[in-house]
């Protein structure tokens, strides 16, 4: 069976980092261009960031720019977001996906769980 797995949200204080990871089982991203999303509250789901398959173009909302990481591990199985200076405006879940468009905007492979993220003083 295959599926993602996010880990690594929690409650952070204004300014601080998060690493989000997120692991497939059962087949290797390897293959797949990544991204991550989010979804706060009343809002519509966005692309955050996305990764194409060799690693030569990146995506990056204007709202995370110069503040957000995305990034392959070694083992070829695990995506990271390194997310640093983080503000109020960045709670949301957040999720991982495989196979975003170029846009980032739409998802034609898998979605993970979902990991909540809280930015707050």
């Amino acid at each position: 069976q295959v599926h993602l797995v996010e880990s690594g949200g929690g409650l952070v204080q204004p300014g601080g980092s998060l690493r989000l990871s997120c692991t497939a089982s059962g087949f290797s991203l390897d293959y797949s261009s990544i991204g991550w999303f989010r979804q706060a509250p009343g809002k519509e789901r966005e692309g955050v960031s996305c990764l194409s398959v060799t690693g030569k173009r990146t995506y990056y909302a204007d709202s995370v720019k110069g503040r957000f990481t995305i990034s392959r591990g070694n083992d070829k199985n695990t995506i990271y977001l390194q997310m640093n200076n983080l503000k109020p405006e960045d709670t949301a879940v957040y999720y991982c996906a495989t196979d975003p468009d170029l846009g980032c905007a739409v998802v034609s492979g898998l979605w993970g769980q979902g990991t909540q993220v809280a930015v707050s003083s």
